[in-house]
Order: structure tokens, then sequence, then C-alpha cells
């Protein structure tokens, strides 16, 4: 009897040996199961980063060319305005010198006659109109 109580003593302690092993080996699989999750949701964090860096970057990209456009639309569009065409008069483009009969000496002096291009404001409100036209 105590022979066999010995030997199923010692298969007793063989199967919980056998039981803790595997118990340890479980969680040594849950363990890298959480660990290679981990990774995963990690690089999928990179990749939506990235992906959000390079829509920040392309947007920023846009968003400076529209800016230029703007700049360059508003340079062209206030500059035919601000810019007046000087147009030379006849009479005085010519510095003369005349003396008359009764010895008085008239003197023109060159003069310049600023004169606002009257067809620019036409093209201006033309383009206004195209835009307004084009948005709406």
């Amino acid at each position: 009897m105590r022979a066999e109580l010995e030997a199923e003593s010692l298969s007793l302690k063989e199967e919980q040996d056998k039981l803790e092993q595997n118990v340890l080996t479980l969680e040594q699989k849950i363990v890298i199961e959480e660990l290679n999750k981990e990774k995963a949701l990690i690089e999928e964090l990179k990749k939506n980063n990235k992906a959000a860096k390079d829509a920040i970057a392309h947007l920023e990209a846009k968003k400076k060319e529209l800016e230029d456009r703007l700049g360059q639309k508003t340079q062209t569009t206030v500059t035919p305005l601000e810019k007046k065409q000087t147009v030379e008069s006849p009479e005085s483009t010519e510095a003369t010198s005349e003396t008359k009969d009764d010895g008085v000496t008239v003197t023109a002096i060159e003069d310049e006659a600023l004169l606002e291009n009257p067809e620019v404001p036409r093209e201006n409100h033309k383009q206004q109109e195209k835009k307004k036209h084009r948005f709406f």
C-alpha cells in the first residue's frame, strides 16, 4: 500500500509539474500575443500619423500656393487701378520760347497731365463679375 501511495504521489507531482509548465507556456503565449498586438497597434498609429503628416504637408503646400495665387491676383487687379497712364499734352511737350513784338518772352514749361485710364474700372468690374459667377 505504501508503494502504491508513493507511486500515486509521484504521478500527481509529475502531473502538477506538467500542468505548471503548461500554465507558464500559456501565460508566455498570452504575453507574446499582447506584445504583438501592441506592436501592430503602434505600427498602425505610426502609419496613421505619417499619413496625417503627409496630408498636413500637402494642405500647407496647397494653402501657400493659393495664398501666392491670391497675392498675384490682388497685385494684378490693384496695379491697373493704381497705375495711372501718363499722357503728355501736345501743347506742353515742347518747351517753347516765343518772343512777342512787345518784348515779352513767353516760355511754356513741360508738364505731364496725369489721366486715369477710363477702361480699367470697366475691366476690373468685368473681372469681378466673372469671379462672382465662378464662385456662385
